[in-house]
């Protein structure tokens, strides 16, 4: 990524913020933990449905980073899907 690339994932604060949609606690805690360590803000959901919900909410997100498969109404590719059509400025990470 270069310097361009990183100013746009700049949130609010000057820390992009990443929603961890992750039905693993253990492992969602363990990719979250590292990922405030190295500077970004987090946002967890445990759910593609909980993931939306968080998404069409107020807060500012700059980037996906979702599991491929999780029980629900539907798994991470067809959440990646829905985030690419309704926010399309957003990075998303499988």
């Amino acid at each position: 990524m270069n310097a361009a690339e990183a100013e746009s994932l700049l949130g609010d604060n000057g820390r992009p913020t990443v929603l961890v949609v992750e039905d693993e606690v253990l492992v969602r805690l363990l990719i979250a933990d590292e990922l405030r360590f190295t500077g970004f803000r987090v946002v967890e959901a445990i759910s593609a449905d909980e993931a939306l919900s968080v998404l069409r909410s107020s807060r500012h997100i700059d980037v996906l980073l979702t599991d491929v498969r999780m029980p629900g109404s539907m798994d991470g590719i067809e959440l990646a899907k829905v985030v690419a059509e309704t926010w399309p400025e957003m990075k998303i990470v499988l």
